[in-house]
């Protein structure tokens, strides 16, 4: 009995993840519709993309895009729960399926995308790169004065490789150490067990704003690689990865139209602008296409808002990491956030 218990499990397994191990088109949309909610996995706990605030609930914006997904899939924004995870459990948990999404800071590769059986459907989050963190005491001005640093590192990342690199390639020397979490590694940087802190650049901004004296602390100029940060889903499920990414794109599109959580509902009744009226369901039926209700990018934006609105409210100069929307400007303000249209 034992046995044929087992065998059961495997094959239904099977069934759902299909023959080559990879989720079957339409299984994850079918799962998330039948329990009522997306689960989303996000980081353990990074200000400004996914961190819990003084009532527990998960804010920042990998957090509003497990919002916006849910707000195209059930016309509801709250109906998403969240798994935090490190580094090391991300992918393993969207692997096994415990997760629906990983939006959580996380770094599209060639292989990551080909090679784990996950895809990345594309839209960027956030474009990012890797930097250092020191205090100002230490008198560092650039990454080329670190030779015989002791540095603090996150495992599991691509941080290590590409640090590894930077150092090989300018002749310099240096003592990691890794730990599990990025708290960790920002303690050990403020205790003095290590000199500098490398990350993602709004990683280094988000953890200088925990820092009990975050003045003392300077982001180094250099950026060292190139860290586009965008959602993940698993691998063979075209359905889920179409809606995941075209939410994206309809954030930035909205965001581009001039279309806010305060205008949307305004604007999906009377605009006269045909790409607006494409976009926010008022002329065509191009939900059909993503097996949502056709007023979904409506629900997205007053819900959650447009792309800016989203990066404003959790990353921008209004808030403790204040950081500069650069190249995360739209493509025609300077920037290179760019989105296919709805049509």
């Amino acid at each position: 009995m034992k046995m044929l218990k087992s065998t059961l499990a495997v094959v239904t397994a099977a069934a759902v993840l299909g023959v080559s191990g990879f989720a079957q088109a339409g299984a994850t949309l079918d799962a998330v519709q039948k329990k009522g909610f997306v689960q989303c996995g996000v980081s353990d706990g990074l200000p400004g993309f996914s961190v819990p605030d003084s009532t527990g609930k998960i804010v920042g914006i990998d957090a509003d895009y497990c919002r916006a997904v849910a707000a195209a899939v059930f016309g509801d924004a709250t109906k998403v729960k969240f798994s935090q995870l490190n580094a090391k459990e991300r992918f393993t948990a969207l692997q096994s399926g415990e997760i629906d999404i990983l939006s959580r800071n996380t770094t599209m590769t060639s292989s990551r995308d080909a090679g784990m059986g996950l895809k990345f459907p594309g839209f960027i989050t956030y474009y990012d790169g890797i930097g250092f963190l020191a205090n100002s005491k230490l008198g560092v001005k650039s990454a080329k004065e670190l030779d015989g640093a002791t540095i603090c590192i996150q495992a599991g990342t691509t941080t290590e490789l590409n640090v590894s690199d930077y150092f090989r390639a300018n002749g310099l020397k240096y003592t990691p150490i890794t730990f599990d979490t990025s708290d960790e590694s920002a303690k050990s940087l403020e205790s003095g067990r290590c000199d500098v802190l490398t990350s993602d650049k709004s990683q280094l901004f988000a953890q200088r704003s925990k820092l009990a004296a975050p003045k003392d602390y300077v982001v180094l100029p250099e950026t060292i690689s190139k860290e586009p940060l965008g959602p993940v889903v698993r691998n063979g499920d075209d359905e889920w990865l179409a809606i995941v990414r075209w939410v994206g794109y309809a954030m930035l599109n909205a965001e581009e139209a001039g279309v806010t959580s305060k205008n949307v509902e305004a604007e999906a009744k009377s605009t006269k602008n045909p790409d607006v009226a494409r976009l926010l369901g008022a002329d065509g039926e191009y939900g059909k296409d993503l097996k949502v209700k056709k007023d979904w990018v409506v629900q997205i934006v007053k819900q959650v808002g447009n792309y800016g609105e989203v990066f404003e409210k959790n990353l921008g100069k209004s808030t403790p990491l204040e950081i500069d929307r650069g190249l995360n400007a739209l493509w025609n303000n300077g920037g290179i956030q760019y989105a296919p249209p709805v049509r």
